[in-house]
């Protein structure tokens, strides 16, 4: 098991980012968060197989069609195992 931290900075609030994750990260099967930062940015940070992972990474460099994403910053950690599911943090 992998642990992935990803920041996205750009036009990502606002445009259902956070919602798309949640619902694709769900369907991969992955364990984790997603919340908006007071910086405007988009911080995720997921476990699980590398393979799904790279998929929620994948998308997450596209992002919602009405996202525009200038930067992705990415950190590659082993797994923790101290999440139960992924959701959405306010």
């Amino acid at each position: 098991m992998r642990q992935i931290e990803i920041r996205i900075y750009g036009q990502v609030q606002g445009v259902f980012f956070r919602t798309m994750v949640e619902n694709l990260a769900k369907e991969l099967g992955l364990k984790g968060y997603v919340e908006n930062m007071y910086d405007e940015s988009v911080h995720i940070v997921a476990e699980g197989g590398e393979k799904e992972l790279e998929k929620l990474l994948e998308f997450c460099k596209k992002g919602p069609s009405a996202a525009q994403i200038e930067n992705v910053e990415i950190n590659w950690s082993k797994g923790t195992g101290e999440f139960k599911d992924f959701k959405v943090k306010y």
